[in-house]
Protein backbone atom coordinates (compact mmCIF):
# COMPACT_ATOMS: atom_id res chain seq x y z
CA UNK A 1 0.00 0.00 0.00
CA UNK A 2 1.15 3.53 -0.77
CA UNK A 3 1.57 5.99 2.09
CA UNK A 4 -1.68 7.93 2.60
CA UNK A 5 -1.55 11.57 1.51
CA UNK A 6 -3.60 13.85 3.76
CA UNK A 7 -5.21 16.78 1.98
CA UNK A 8 -6.71 19.17 4.52
CA UNK A 9 -9.89 21.08 3.66
CA UNK A 10 -10.46 22.85 6.99
CA UNK A 11 -9.66 26.30 5.56
CA UNK A 12 -11.96 25.86 2.56
CA UNK A 13 -14.83 23.40 3.14
CA UNK A 14 -14.66 23.80 6.89
CA UNK A 15 -14.49 27.59 6.78
CA UNK A 16 -17.30 28.05 4.26
CA UNK A 17 -19.71 26.17 6.51
CA UNK A 18 -19.15 28.36 9.59
CA UNK A 19 -21.69 30.86 10.84
CA UNK A 20 -18.80 33.30 11.18
CA UNK A 21 -16.04 32.45 8.67
CA UNK A 22 -12.46 33.09 9.76
CA UNK A 23 -10.56 36.31 9.22
CA UNK A 24 -7.08 36.30 7.69
CA UNK A 25 -5.21 36.31 11.02
CA UNK A 26 -7.27 33.32 12.16
CA UNK A 27 -6.54 31.44 8.93
CA UNK A 28 -2.82 32.13 9.37
CA UNK A 29 -2.93 30.72 12.90
CA UNK A 30 -4.77 27.58 11.75
CA UNK A 31 -2.36 27.17 8.83
CA UNK A 32 0.51 27.04 11.33
CA UNK A 33 -1.34 24.37 13.32
CA UNK A 34 -1.70 22.29 10.15
CA UNK A 35 2.06 22.58 9.77
CA UNK A 36 2.47 21.19 13.29
CA UNK A 37 0.28 18.24 12.26
CA UNK A 38 2.58 17.63 9.26
CA UNK A 39 -0.31 17.78 6.77
CA UNK A 40 0.86 17.09 3.19
CA UNK A 41 -1.57 19.34 1.31
CA UNK A 42 -3.86 22.23 2.24
CA UNK A 43 -6.72 23.63 0.22
CA UNK A 44 -6.40 27.26 1.27
CA UNK A 45 -9.62 28.62 -0.22
CA UNK A 46 -11.73 29.64 -3.21
CA UNK A 47 -9.91 32.78 -4.44
CA UNK A 48 -12.53 33.76 -7.05
CA UNK A 49 -15.25 33.96 -4.39
CA UNK A 50 -14.12 37.30 -2.94
CA UNK A 51 -11.21 39.72 -2.71
CA UNK A 52 -10.76 38.71 0.94
CA UNK A 53 -10.47 35.02 0.04
CA UNK A 54 -8.06 35.83 -2.79
CA UNK A 55 -5.78 37.74 -0.41
CA UNK A 56 -6.00 34.95 2.17
CA UNK A 57 -4.97 32.36 -0.42
CA UNK A 58 -2.02 34.48 -1.53
CA UNK A 59 -0.89 35.11 2.06
CA UNK A 60 -1.07 31.45 3.01
CA UNK A 61 0.83 30.48 -0.13
CA UNK A 62 3.58 32.86 1.04
CA UNK A 63 3.67 31.01 4.38
CA UNK A 64 3.80 27.49 2.90
CA UNK A 65 6.58 25.19 4.01
CA UNK A 66 8.78 23.59 1.35
CA UNK A 67 7.15 20.19 0.94
CA UNK A 68 3.53 21.37 1.23
CA UNK A 69 1.13 21.19 -1.69
CA UNK A 70 -0.91 24.41 -1.71
CA UNK A 71 -4.23 24.01 -3.47
CA UNK A 72 -7.12 26.36 -4.23
CA UNK A 73 -10.53 25.75 -5.74
CA UNK A 74 -11.86 26.91 -9.10
CA UNK A 75 -14.96 26.23 -11.09
CA UNK A 76 -14.44 25.18 -14.71
CA UNK A 77 -14.32 28.86 -15.59
CA UNK A 78 -11.21 30.58 -16.92
CA UNK A 79 -11.49 33.55 -14.55
CA UNK A 80 -11.69 31.19 -11.55
CA UNK A 81 -8.63 29.30 -12.76
CA UNK A 82 -6.76 32.56 -13.31
CA UNK A 83 -7.62 33.62 -9.74
CA UNK A 84 -6.10 30.40 -8.40
CA UNK A 85 -2.92 30.82 -10.44
CA UNK A 86 -2.55 34.49 -9.47
CA UNK A 87 -3.08 33.78 -5.78
CA UNK A 88 -1.06 30.60 -5.16
CA UNK A 89 0.99 30.04 -8.33
CA UNK A 90 4.12 31.37 -6.63
CA UNK A 91 4.05 28.63 -3.96
CA UNK A 92 6.70 25.93 -4.30
CA UNK A 93 4.08 23.22 -5.00
CA UNK A 94 0.85 24.85 -6.23
CA UNK A 95 -2.21 22.97 -7.38
CA UNK A 96 -5.26 24.10 -9.32
CA UNK A 97 -8.33 22.21 -8.13
CA UNK A 98 -11.22 22.47 -10.54
CA UNK A 99 -14.51 20.60 -10.52
CA UNK A 100 -17.71 19.86 -12.39
CA UNK A 101 -20.50 17.37 -11.95
CA UNK A 102 -20.89 14.34 -14.19
CA UNK A 103 -23.84 13.02 -12.20
CA UNK A 104 -26.97 12.41 -14.33
CA UNK A 105 -29.20 13.90 -11.63
CA UNK A 106 -27.10 17.03 -11.14
CA UNK A 107 -26.44 17.64 -14.83
CA UNK A 108 -30.17 17.43 -15.59
CA UNK A 109 -31.83 19.14 -12.63
CA UNK A 110 -29.19 21.60 -11.40
CA UNK A 111 -27.05 22.55 -14.41
CA UNK A 112 -29.68 21.79 -17.03
CA UNK A 113 -26.88 20.68 -19.38
CA UNK A 114 -26.27 17.66 -21.56
CA UNK A 115 -23.58 15.15 -20.51
CA UNK A 116 -21.40 15.78 -23.57
CA UNK A 117 -21.40 19.52 -22.83
CA UNK A 118 -20.28 18.93 -19.23
CA UNK A 119 -17.59 16.48 -20.31
CA UNK A 120 -16.19 18.88 -22.89
CA UNK A 121 -16.26 21.82 -20.47
CA UNK A 122 -14.34 19.79 -17.86
CA UNK A 123 -11.71 18.68 -20.35
CA UNK A 124 -11.19 22.21 -21.68
CA UNK A 125 -10.92 23.66 -18.15
CA UNK A 126 -8.27 21.15 -17.14
CA UNK A 127 -6.35 21.73 -20.35
CA UNK A 128 -6.44 25.50 -19.77
CA UNK A 129 -5.44 25.16 -16.11
CA UNK A 130 -2.54 22.84 -16.89
CA UNK A 131 -1.11 25.05 -19.63
CA UNK A 132 -1.43 28.27 -17.60
CA UNK A 133 -0.12 27.00 -14.25
CA UNK A 134 2.80 25.14 -15.82
CA UNK A 135 3.92 28.38 -17.48
CA UNK A 136 4.12 29.90 -14.01
CA UNK A 137 5.47 26.94 -12.04
CA UNK A 138 6.89 23.66 -13.34
CA UNK A 139 6.07 21.94 -10.03
CA UNK A 140 2.38 22.73 -10.39
CA UNK A 141 -0.38 20.11 -10.61
CA UNK A 142 -4.00 20.04 -11.67
CA UNK A 143 -6.69 18.18 -9.72
CA UNK A 144 -10.14 17.49 -11.09
CA UNK A 145 -13.16 16.59 -8.98
CA UNK A 146 -16.25 14.79 -10.24
CA UNK A 147 -18.81 16.57 -8.10
CA UNK A 148 -21.51 14.13 -6.94
CA UNK A 149 -19.47 11.14 -8.04
CA UNK A 150 -21.47 9.03 -5.58
CA UNK A 151 -24.50 9.52 -7.88
CA UNK A 152 -22.69 8.24 -10.97
CA UNK A 153 -23.41 4.51 -10.75
CA UNK A 154 -25.82 4.54 -13.71
CA UNK A 155 -23.39 6.33 -16.06
CA UNK A 156 -20.05 5.14 -14.70
CA UNK A 157 -18.77 4.11 -18.15
CA UNK A 158 -19.36 7.65 -19.41
CA UNK A 159 -17.61 9.07 -16.35
CA UNK A 160 -14.58 6.81 -16.79
CA UNK A 161 -14.30 7.68 -20.48
CA UNK A 162 -14.44 11.39 -19.62
CA UNK A 163 -11.86 11.04 -16.86
CA UNK A 164 -9.42 9.37 -19.23
CA UNK A 165 -9.64 12.46 -21.45
CA UNK A 166 -9.30 14.75 -18.42
CA UNK A 167 -6.11 12.95 -17.40
CA UNK A 168 -4.79 13.31 -20.96
CA UNK A 169 -5.58 17.03 -20.71
CA UNK A 170 -3.26 17.39 -17.70
CA UNK A 171 -4.98 16.30 -14.49
CA UNK A 172 -2.75 14.02 -12.42
CA UNK A 173 -5.12 13.82 -9.43
CA UNK A 174 -8.73 12.67 -9.83
CA UNK A 175 -10.91 13.40 -6.83
CA UNK A 176 -14.05 11.29 -6.41
CA UNK A 177 -16.33 12.99 -3.88
CA UNK A 178 -19.29 11.51 -2.10
CA UNK A 179 -20.74 15.02 -2.26
CA UNK A 180 -23.94 13.83 -0.59
CA UNK A 181 -23.75 10.50 1.20
CA UNK A 182 -26.75 8.41 0.12
CA UNK A 183 -25.67 4.76 0.10
CA UNK A 184 -23.56 2.30 2.07
CA UNK A 185 -19.76 2.52 1.81
CA UNK A 186 -19.40 -0.69 -0.21
CA UNK A 187 -21.50 0.70 -3.05
CA UNK A 188 -19.34 3.80 -3.26
CA UNK A 189 -16.10 1.80 -2.97
CA UNK A 190 -17.14 -0.35 -5.94
CA UNK A 191 -17.27 2.81 -8.07
CA UNK A 192 -13.86 3.91 -6.75
CA UNK A 193 -12.33 0.57 -7.72
CA UNK A 194 -13.74 0.76 -11.23
CA UNK A 195 -12.20 4.19 -11.79
CA UNK A 196 -8.91 3.17 -10.21
CA UNK A 197 -8.61 0.08 -12.41
CA UNK A 198 -9.51 2.04 -15.52
CA UNK A 199 -7.07 4.94 -14.97
CA UNK A 200 -4.09 2.90 -13.74
CA UNK A 201 -1.41 3.52 -11.16
CA UNK A 202 -0.02 6.73 -12.66
CA UNK A 203 -3.11 8.69 -11.63
CA UNK A 204 -3.64 9.61 -7.99
CA UNK A 205 -7.15 8.82 -6.81
CA UNK A 206 -8.51 11.12 -4.13
CA UNK A 207 -11.56 10.87 -1.87
CA UNK A 208 -13.70 13.68 -0.50
CA UNK A 209 -16.58 12.27 1.51
CA UNK A 210 -19.40 14.03 3.27
CA UNK A 211 -21.00 12.61 6.38
CA UNK A 212 -24.73 12.86 5.70
CA UNK A 213 -25.38 9.28 6.86
CA UNK A 214 -22.52 9.22 9.37
CA UNK A 215 -20.27 6.89 7.36
CA UNK A 216 -17.68 9.27 5.87
CA UNK A 217 -14.84 7.87 7.96
CA UNK A 218 -15.68 4.27 7.06
CA UNK A 219 -15.93 5.14 3.37
CA UNK A 220 -12.63 7.02 3.39
CA UNK A 221 -10.72 4.32 5.26
CA UNK A 222 -12.06 1.56 3.02
CA UNK A 223 -11.44 3.78 -0.01
CA UNK A 224 -7.75 3.97 0.92
CA UNK A 225 -7.53 0.18 0.99
CA UNK A 226 -9.26 0.17 -2.41
CA UNK A 227 -6.45 2.28 -3.86
CA UNK A 228 -7.32 5.91 -3.14
CA UNK A 229 -4.11 7.49 -1.85
CA UNK A 230 -5.19 11.10 -1.29
CA UNK A 231 -7.65 11.52 1.59
CA UNK A 232 -9.44 14.84 1.86
CA UNK A 233 -10.30 15.42 5.50
CA UNK A 234 -11.34 18.24 7.78
CA UNK A 235 -10.34 18.91 11.40
CA UNK A 236 -13.27 17.94 13.66
CA UNK A 237 -15.27 16.93 10.58
CA UNK A 238 -16.32 20.52 9.87
CA UNK A 239 -18.17 21.13 6.62
CA UNK A 240 -21.54 21.69 4.99
CA UNK A 241 -24.58 19.96 6.56
CA UNK A 242 -23.30 17.02 8.63
CA UNK A 243 -19.72 17.85 7.73
CA UNK A 244 -16.79 16.25 5.93
CA UNK A 245 -14.64 13.27 6.79
CA UNK A 246 -13.03 13.75 10.19
CA UNK A 247 -9.23 13.88 10.00
CA UNK A 248 -8.54 12.38 13.44
CA UNK A 249 -10.80 9.39 12.91
CA UNK A 250 -9.24 8.52 9.56
CA UNK A 251 -5.65 8.97 10.73
CA UNK A 252 -6.12 6.85 13.86
CA UNK A 253 -8.17 4.18 12.06
CA UNK A 254 -5.39 3.73 9.52
CA UNK A 255 -2.77 3.69 12.28
CA UNK A 256 -4.70 1.00 14.12
CA UNK A 257 -4.77 -1.07 10.94
CA UNK A 258 -1.01 -1.09 10.55
CA UNK A 259 -0.70 1.78 8.08
CA UNK A 260 2.22 4.17 8.57
CA UNK A 261 0.47 7.51 8.85
CA UNK A 262 2.76 10.45 7.95
CA UNK A 263 1.19 12.97 10.36
CA UNK A 264 1.98 14.00 13.91
CA UNK A 265 -0.70 12.03 15.72
CA UNK A 266 0.25 13.47 19.09
CA UNK A 267 -0.89 16.93 17.89
CA UNK A 268 -4.43 15.79 17.05
CA UNK A 269 -6.14 16.51 20.36
CA UNK A 270 -4.58 19.94 20.86
CA UNK A 271 -5.45 20.98 17.30
CA UNK A 272 -9.02 19.72 17.63
CA UNK A 273 -9.57 21.76 20.78
CA UNK A 274 -8.18 24.89 19.12
CA UNK A 275 -10.27 24.48 15.97
CA UNK A 276 -13.42 23.85 18.02
CA UNK A 277 -12.89 27.09 19.91
CA UNK A 278 -12.05 29.13 16.81
CA UNK A 279 -14.95 27.70 14.79
CA UNK A 280 -17.36 28.18 17.70
CA UNK A 281 -18.51 24.61 17.09
CA UNK A 282 -18.53 22.49 20.22
CA UNK A 283 -17.20 18.96 20.17
CA UNK A 284 -20.10 16.79 21.20
CA UNK A 285 -19.70 14.67 24.30
CA UNK A 286 -19.53 11.31 22.56
CA UNK A 287 -17.31 12.40 19.65
CA UNK A 288 -14.88 9.56 18.83
CA UNK A 289 -11.35 10.03 20.18
CA UNK A 290 -11.64 13.71 21.13
CA UNK A 291 -15.02 13.99 22.88
CA UNK A 292 -15.16 14.68 26.65
CA UNK A 293 -16.96 11.36 27.09
CA UNK A 294 -14.77 9.36 24.69
CA UNK A 295 -12.84 7.95 27.66
CA UNK A 296 -15.75 7.64 30.10
CA UNK A 297 -16.94 4.34 31.59
CA UNK A 298 -20.03 3.93 33.77
CA UNK A 299 -20.96 0.28 33.37
CA UNK A 300 -19.48 -1.88 36.11
CA UNK A 301 -18.27 -4.49 33.60
CA UNK A 302 -16.61 -1.84 31.44
CA UNK A 303 -15.04 -0.15 34.46
CA UNK A 304 -13.54 -3.41 35.65
CA UNK A 305 -11.98 -4.12 32.25
CA UNK A 306 -10.82 -0.54 31.80
CA UNK A 307 -9.01 -0.45 35.12
CA UNK A 308 -7.36 -3.82 34.58
CA UNK A 309 -5.94 -2.67 31.23
CA UNK A 310 -5.40 1.04 31.92
CA UNK A 311 -1.64 0.91 31.35
CA UNK A 312 -1.82 -0.99 28.05
CA UNK A 313 -1.75 0.54 24.56
CA UNK A 314 -5.09 -1.05 23.73
CA UNK A 315 -7.55 -1.06 26.61
CA UNK A 316 -10.38 -3.48 27.19
CA UNK A 317 -12.82 -0.73 26.23
CA UNK A 318 -10.80 1.87 24.30
CA UNK A 319 -9.20 1.73 20.83
CA UNK A 320 -5.94 3.58 21.61
CA UNK A 321 -3.82 4.88 24.45
CA UNK A 322 -5.01 8.51 24.88
CA UNK A 323 -1.45 9.84 24.71
CA UNK A 324 -1.25 8.66 21.07
CA UNK A 325 -3.27 11.73 20.04
CA UNK A 326 -1.90 14.00 22.74
CA UNK A 327 -4.63 13.62 25.36
CA UNK A 328 -3.20 14.06 28.84
CA UNK A 329 -6.37 12.94 30.58
CA UNK A 330 -7.07 9.30 31.29
CA UNK A 331 -10.09 7.04 31.26
CA UNK A 332 -12.88 8.51 33.35
CA UNK A 333 -14.63 6.32 35.87
CA UNK A 334 -18.05 7.75 36.74
CA UNK A 335 -20.43 6.24 39.26
CA UNK A 336 -24.10 5.62 38.44
CA UNK A 337 -26.57 2.93 39.41
CA UNK A 338 -24.98 0.85 36.62
CA UNK A 339 -21.53 0.93 38.22
CA UNK A 340 -19.95 -1.47 40.70
CA UNK A 341 -17.31 -2.00 43.36
CA UNK A 342 -14.45 -1.35 40.97
CA UNK A 343 -15.67 2.21 40.38
CA UNK A 344 -16.05 2.83 44.11
CA UNK A 345 -12.56 1.52 44.77
CA UNK A 346 -10.97 3.48 41.92
CA UNK A 347 -12.71 6.80 42.63
CA UNK A 348 -11.84 6.79 46.34
CA UNK A 349 -8.32 5.53 45.72
CA UNK A 350 -7.69 8.16 43.02
CA UNK A 351 -8.88 10.85 45.42
CA UNK A 352 -6.00 9.89 47.68
CA UNK A 353 -7.83 7.85 50.31
CA UNK A 354 -6.98 4.22 51.09
CA UNK A 355 -9.67 1.62 50.68
CA UNK A 356 -9.75 -2.14 50.31
CA UNK A 357 -11.79 -3.97 47.71
CA UNK A 358 -13.79 -5.54 50.56
CA UNK A 359 -14.72 -2.08 51.82
CA UNK A 360 -15.64 -1.04 48.28
CA UNK A 361 -17.98 -4.03 48.12
CA UNK A 362 -19.61 -2.86 51.36
CA UNK A 363 -20.02 0.73 50.15
CA UNK A 364 -21.33 -0.12 46.68
CA UNK A 365 -24.99 -0.82 47.61
CA UNK A 366 -25.11 2.42 49.58
CA UNK A 367 -23.82 4.64 46.79
CA UNK A 368 -25.93 2.74 44.25
CA UNK A 369 -29.06 3.61 46.20
CA UNK A 370 -28.11 7.28 46.28
CA UNK A 371 -27.27 7.23 42.57
CA UNK A 372 -30.63 5.72 41.67
CA UNK A 373 -32.21 8.93 42.93
CA UNK A 374 -29.61 11.49 41.87
CA UNK A 375 -27.89 10.06 38.78
CA UNK A 376 -24.14 10.20 38.41
CA UNK A 377 -22.34 10.94 41.68
CA UNK A 378 -19.34 13.21 41.97
CA UNK A 379 -16.18 12.31 43.87
CA UNK A 380 -17.18 14.47 46.83
CA UNK A 381 -20.50 12.64 47.18
CA UNK A 382 -18.78 9.25 47.19
CA UNK A 383 -16.19 10.49 49.68
CA UNK A 384 -19.02 11.63 51.90
CA UNK A 385 -20.30 8.03 52.03
CA UNK A 386 -16.73 6.84 52.64
CA UNK A 387 -16.46 9.16 55.63
CA UNK A 388 -19.76 8.13 57.11
CA UNK A 389 -19.32 4.40 56.63
CA UNK A 390 -15.55 3.99 56.99
CA UNK A 391 -14.24 6.89 59.08
CA UNK A 392 -17.18 7.85 61.30
CA UNK A 393 -18.11 4.35 62.44
CA UNK A 394 -20.47 4.47 65.42
CA UNK A 395 -19.95 1.84 68.12
CA UNK A 396 -19.44 1.25 71.81
CA UNK A 397 -16.32 3.44 72.05
CA UNK A 398 -16.16 7.21 72.22
CA UNK A 399 -12.68 8.73 72.19
CA UNK A 400 -12.28 11.81 74.39
CA UNK A 401 -8.61 12.66 74.88
CA UNK A 402 -5.05 11.35 74.86
CA UNK A 403 -2.37 13.35 76.65
CA UNK A 404 1.29 13.01 77.55
CA UNK A 405 1.78 12.65 81.30
CA UNK A 406 5.55 12.36 81.55
CA UNK A 407 8.38 10.68 79.64
CA UNK A 408 6.80 7.85 77.63
CA UNK A 409 3.62 7.72 79.74
CA UNK A 410 0.26 8.86 78.34
CA UNK A 411 -3.24 9.19 79.78
CA UNK A 412 -6.14 7.92 77.65
CA UNK A 413 -9.69 9.06 78.30
CA UNK A 414 -12.64 7.38 76.53
CA UNK A 415 -16.14 6.05 77.07
CA UNK A 416 -17.20 2.46 76.57
CA UNK A 417 -20.98 2.00 76.30
CA UNK A 418 -21.38 5.36 78.01
CA UNK A 419 -19.07 4.56 80.94
CA UNK A 420 -16.10 6.91 81.35
CA UNK A 421 -12.69 5.27 81.53
CA UNK A 422 -9.35 6.91 82.28
CA UNK A 423 -6.25 4.74 81.97
CA UNK A 424 -2.53 5.22 81.56
CA UNK A 425 -0.18 3.45 79.22
CA UNK A 426 3.42 3.68 78.16
CA UNK A 427 5.39 2.60 75.16
CA UNK A 428 7.71 3.50 72.33
CA UNK A 429 5.68 6.44 71.05
CA UNK A 430 2.03 7.54 71.33
CA UNK A 431 0.62 4.70 69.21
CA UNK A 432 2.30 2.02 71.33
CA UNK A 433 1.29 3.81 74.55
CA UNK A 434 -2.37 3.98 73.46
CA UNK A 435 -2.47 0.23 72.80
CA UNK A 436 -0.88 -0.35 76.20
CA UNK A 437 -3.53 1.80 77.86
CA UNK A 438 -6.31 -0.13 76.11
CA UNK A 439 -4.79 -3.41 77.26
CA UNK A 440 -4.78 -2.06 80.82
CA UNK A 441 -8.47 -1.22 80.35
CA UNK A 442 -9.24 -4.77 79.24
CA UNK A 443 -9.18 -4.37 75.45
CA UNK A 444 -5.91 -5.94 74.28
CA UNK A 445 -5.01 -5.57 70.59
CA UNK A 446 -1.76 -5.92 68.66
CA UNK A 447 -0.62 -3.65 65.85
CA UNK A 448 0.11 -5.52 62.60
CA UNK A 449 0.28 -2.62 60.13
CA UNK A 450 0.60 1.14 60.28
CA UNK A 451 0.81 3.81 57.60
CA UNK A 452 0.21 7.53 57.52
CA UNK A 453 -0.87 9.56 54.50
CA UNK A 454 -0.35 13.28 54.07
CA UNK A 455 -3.45 14.94 52.61
CA UNK A 456 -2.88 17.89 50.31
CA UNK A 457 -6.31 19.33 50.83
CA UNK A 458 -9.36 18.76 52.93
CA UNK A 459 -11.85 16.76 50.87
CA UNK A 460 -13.64 15.67 54.01
CA UNK A 461 -14.51 19.10 55.31
CA UNK A 462 -12.55 18.67 58.53
CA UNK A 463 -9.38 20.63 57.95
CA UNK A 464 -7.48 17.32 58.07
CA UNK A 465 -3.89 17.17 56.96
CA UNK A 466 -3.08 13.54 57.81
CA UNK A 467 -4.72 10.15 57.62
CA UNK A 468 -3.65 7.18 59.72
CA UNK A 469 -4.31 3.60 58.70
CA UNK A 470 -3.76 0.83 61.24
CA UNK A 471 -4.44 -2.91 61.29
CA UNK A 472 -5.22 -4.43 64.68
CA UNK A 473 -5.10 -8.14 65.51
CA UNK A 474 -7.24 -9.64 68.32
CA UNK A 475 -6.80 -12.76 70.40
CA UNK A 476 -8.51 -14.91 67.75
CA UNK A 477 -6.14 -13.44 65.13
CA UNK A 478 -8.92 -11.53 63.40
CA UNK A 479 -7.67 -8.37 61.74
CA UNK A 480 -9.51 -5.05 61.66
CA UNK A 481 -8.58 -1.99 59.62
CA UNK A 482 -8.96 1.36 61.36
CA UNK A 483 -8.69 4.78 59.75
CA UNK A 484 -8.90 8.37 60.91
CA UNK A 485 -7.96 11.86 59.79
CA UNK A 486 -6.85 14.77 61.91
CA UNK A 487 -4.61 17.80 61.75
CA UNK A 488 -2.54 16.29 64.56
CA UNK A 489 -0.61 13.15 63.60
CA UNK A 490 -0.65 11.51 67.05
CA UNK A 491 -4.35 12.21 67.45
CA UNK A 492 -5.04 10.70 64.01
CA UNK A 493 -3.27 7.52 65.11
CA UNK A 494 -5.36 7.18 68.28
CA UNK A 495 -8.60 7.94 66.47
CA UNK A 496 -7.75 5.22 63.93
CA UNK A 497 -7.46 2.70 66.77
CA UNK A 498 -10.90 3.62 68.08
CA UNK A 499 -12.28 3.49 64.55
CA UNK A 500 -11.12 -0.13 64.35
CA UNK A 501 -12.51 -1.01 67.78
CA UNK A 502 -15.93 0.39 66.95
CA UNK A 503 -16.16 -2.06 64.07
CA UNK A 504 -15.91 -4.90 66.60
CA UNK A 505 -17.84 -3.45 69.51
CA UNK A 506 -21.19 -2.18 68.25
Amino acid sequence: MKTPFFYDITLRDGNQSLKKPWQLNEKQFIFEKLHDLNIQAVEVGFPASSHMDFEACRTLADMAWDNLVVSALARTVKSDIDAVINSIGHAKNPRVHTFLTLSPFHMKYVLNKEPDYCAQKAIEAVEYAYEKIRQVNKNAQVQFSVEHFGDCAENIDFVIDTLKKIVSAGASIINLPNTVERTRPATFINLIERVKNALGDDVIISLHNHNDLGMATATTVEGYFAGAVQLECCINGLGERAGNTDFAQVAVALHNNGVKVPVNLEKIYETSMIISQMARVKIYEKAPLIGPEALAHRSGIHQDGAIKTKDMDFGAYRPIKPTLIGRDDDEKIGFTSQSGKTAVFEIINNAGYPITIEEAVRLTPIVKEISEQKGELGTDEILSVYRKEILDVKGAFEFISFKLVAGNKFKLCFKFKGELKEVEGSGNGPLDACLDALKNAGFPRKLSFYKQYALDEDKMGSGASAMSVIHLVGKDMEEIIGRAIDQNTARANVKAIFNALNQVYK
